[in-house]
């Protein structure tokens, strides 16, 4: 169990770390030099609350996956069961709307256009993963048991 937390914490900070934290870090660079903690512009309470009910979706399945599912959210070392409750009864990519989610918050707090376009480019990667690589292996490592899934919830909301 302690190595199960290990590898997604891991994984965590590599994936979506990388996708929502330290790449619109680069993106954004001297925009970030004046940020203040303070009272905050009506978007970027919005935005805030975009980004922490994002980060909150990611964390919620990052832990079903660990709990009901047996692994991580990584590629390489993929869940031993295919987890439907959870946010997973409403969508079957639940995780990636999530980041999506934080990189929304981000592209509006900072009134960034360059992150919106990084934004479409991610979810169009995201997409084409999705389509080409995570659905074929859930249905060869799940079989009839992911098709009924995938009959009964949405890609994406």
């Amino acid at each position: 169990m302690i190595s199960l937390f290990f590898r997604n914490l891991f994984f965590t900070v590599i994936h979506p770390g990388l996708v929502a934290g330290l790449i619109p870090y680069w993106i954004l660079g001297t925009k970030l030099q004046g940020i203040t903690i303070g009272s905050l512009l009506w978007y970027q309470d919005l935005a805030a609350f975009v980004f922490f009910a994002g980060l909150a979706i990611l964390l919620s399945c990052i832990a079903n996956f660990a709990i009901k599912g047996r692994g991580t959210l990584s590629p390489v070392d993929p869940t031993k069961n295919l987890v439907v409750g959870g946010l997973y009864k409403y969508s079957r990519n639940p995780m990636y709307v999530g980041v999506m989610m934080m990189l929304i918050g981000e592209a509006i707090f900072f009134r960034s256009t360059v992150l919106w376009f990084y934004l479409v480019i991610v979810f169009m990667i995201f997409h084409l993963f999705i389509l080409l690589h995570e659905e074929p292996r859930l249905e060869q490592d799940f079989d009839s048991e992911y098709k009924e899934y995938r009959q009964k919830v949405r890609r994406w909301i």
